[in-house]
């Protein structure tokens, strides 16, 4: 009597002209992201992993996959190319890894606006937008890697954000369009408000296949480190950089020391124990940048124009944002980081407040944050502070003694979508979302607390 043929060797009997990867080391590998940041992630996480994996190039073969999958009540995980940092790519139900990075076209480029498919990468995205004067409105640092869908999916802000807010402020994603999980998928437009119920939410309630985006334009950008021996002189300085109106800049970033000590490729421009402030400022505007750095006491490091960043390939907003925590954690493995939100027209009293409790030279605490406006357009700044980690307890507590002091904390070691990010219970608009583009509950199985998945899960 032949064996019983699994759900999955069902998939790979119908569908033998996709791209399925079946090695069990590359499904492993295409089953995680960067929640190995997280201590906490790395246990909860362990040995979760897809059956299969497949790489579609066309919208027909995604709709064949998706189909297929409906049919037979396979759950289904989107991935762009991994570069989140919550676990959202790891399957906890088995099932399909659809890895969305052959779907990589970019539409049109026009005058403020672009359209790409959802697997294309940022750099090759903005590669296409640069020739028209453009550039993405806000880039994450991984942004060589991260796909259009990925930072749709599972980003929140980045380079720009300091100009155009975080991914989800009004305007800057004008649209998406999106397959349902059915037997017979369905694809639908989503604009403005509307499109943003998916944003943020790991792929759990749709599948993206395509994105317009609001474009800005493009400078050639300054990238310098200016560095301090004052915490409060840096962090000021900072400060006044973001809020200066006639200062185009791209970025501001600010390193508490000792960060700077664990920046290694970048070690010849940083003093030992120097506090440090990162910006991309459009070249026009150094001299009024300079006029900033001479009456904040600061130290012009690192000076490198836009035209030697584009020779040597190398630029600084790789230190940005969560690049700054990989850089830390190849020097010391044992840090780990947190998400966190300063009250606008507090942050600097808030900021200088946290160091005073947890920072300092040989504090828990290490101070990095990034300046950005908020969706409301008011200049605040965004933390993702290292951590020496000790304890899960531990990391509890200091998660608890920010929020004591009215710091917003958006809980970077958890994988279920509410615990994080979204702070609580989603709002009915994109519960309903989720009903409509995945009515059988396969997509992400696991990750959206309270949805009836315990069925699938038991079978995994």
């Amino acid at each position: 009597m032949n064996a019983p043929v699994s759900a999955i060797e069902q998939l790979l009997l119908e569908l033998p002209d996709l791209d399925w990867i079946t090695d069990e080391s590359r499904v492993t590998r295409l089953s995680s992201d960067f929640s190995w940041f997280s201590p906490v992630l790395v246990r909860q996480l362990k040995d979760k992993r897809a059956d299969v994996v497949v790489r579609p190039r066309t919208e027909e073969e995604i709709r064949a996959v998706v189909g297929a999958c409906a049919r037979r009540c396979v759950p289904i995980t989107i991935r762009g190319s991994g570069t989140g940092n919550y676990g959202q790519t790891t399957p906890l139900a088995g099932g399909v890894v659809l890895d969305m990075t052959g779907y990589n076209t970019c539409l049109w480029v026009r005058p403020g606006a672009a359209r790409a498919q959802a697997g294309i990468r940022l750099g090759e995205l903005e590669k296409q937008t640069k020739p028209t004067g453009q550039e993405l409105r806000c880039v994450p640092s991984t942004y060589r890697s991260a796909t259009l869908g990925g930072l749709f999916g599972g980003g929140f802000g980045g380079v720009g954000s300091i100009n155009y807010g975080p991914l989800g402020a009004p305007g800057n994603v004008i649209g998406i369009r999106a397959m349902t999980i059915e037997a017979e998928p369905q694809v639908v437009e989503l604009r403005g408000a509307e499109a943003m119920r998916m944003h943020h939410l790991w792929g759990t309630n749709g599948l993206v296949l395509e994105l317009e985006i609001a474009l800005a334009p493009a400078h050639p950008w300054l990238e310098t480190l200016v560095t301090f021996g004052d915490f409060e002189s840096a962090l000021n300085f900072a400060d006044k950089l973001a809020h200066a109106p006639g200062i185009v800049k791209r970025g501001v970033t600010f390193f508490a020391a000792p960060i700077s000590d664990h920046l290694a490729q970048l070690a010849a421009h940083l003093p030992k124990g120097c506090h440090t402030v990162l910006s991309l400022v459009a070249e026009s505007c150094e001299p009024a940048m300079l006029q900033l750095v001479e009456a904040h006491g600061g130290t012009v490091s690192y000076r490198k124009t836009a035209a030697e960043v584009q020779k040597s390939n190398r630029t600084l907003m790789e230190f940005t944002w969560n690049h700054t925590t990989l850089h830390a954690l190849k020097i010391d493995p044992n840090l780990t980081y947190l998400q966190s939100g300063f009250i606008p027209g507090r942050h600097v009293e808030q900021v200088i407040e946290m160091e005073k409790l947890l920072g300092g030279e040989n504090g828990e605490v290490m101070m990095h944050i990034e300046f950005l406006r908020n969706v409301a357009g008011l200049m605040t700044c965004s933390g993702l502070q290292l951590v020496r980690f000790s304890t899960e307890e531990r990391l509890q507590e200091i998660m608890r003694i920010h929020r004591e002091h009215n710091v917003h904390i958006n809980n970077p070691h958890v994988n279920i979508v509410e615990d994080g990010k979204a702070g609580g219970p989603l709002p009915p608009e994109v519960i309903e979302v989720k009903k409509r583009f995945d009515p059988l509950g396969l997509l992400n199985p696991g990750k959206l607390r309270d949805w009836p998945v315990k069925a699938l899960l038991a079978a995994a």
